[in-house]
C-alpha cells in the first residue's frame, strides 16, 4: 500500500514527518560531522522559518503528538503516582 500526502509519496517515518512539517528533519536536528559553517547556515535558515511562522513550534508539537498517538499510544497511558505522606506532617498533626 502506498501513502501520499499532498501529492508526495511517503515511504518512511521520516518522509511522514517532513511532509507534515514542510521542512526536512535535518534542518532542526543537524547531521553527523556537520561543519561549523554548515551548522551556522542551518541555524540561520531555522531562525528565518521560525520568524516567518511563529506558530511552527505548536504545529510541530501537534504533529509529534499525533505520530505518537498513532504509532505508540501506550506512551500516553499515564498513571498518576501516589504521593508519599510526609512522616513529619503526620507526627505534628
Amino acid at each position: 500500500m502506498r501513502t501520499y500526502i499532498g501529492g508526495h509519496q511517503a515511504v518512511s517515518d521520516i518522509d511522514f514527518v517532513e511532509l507534515a512539517l514542510g521542512t526536512p528533519v535535518e534542518l532542526w536536528l543537524g547531521v553527523e560531522d556537520e561543519s561549523e559553517m554548515d551548522r551556522a547556515a542551518r541555524l540561520d535558515a531555522a531562525r528565518d522559518i521560525l520568524a516567518e511562522n511563529p506558530d511552527f513550534p505548536d504545529h510541530a508539537i501537534r504533529v509529534a503528538a499525533e505520530v505518537i498517538e498513532e504509532h505508540a499510544p501506550e506512551l500516553f497511558n499515564v498513571v498518576p503516582m501516589a504521593r508519599r505522606r510526609d512522616a513529619r506532617k503526620g507526627a505534628a498533626a
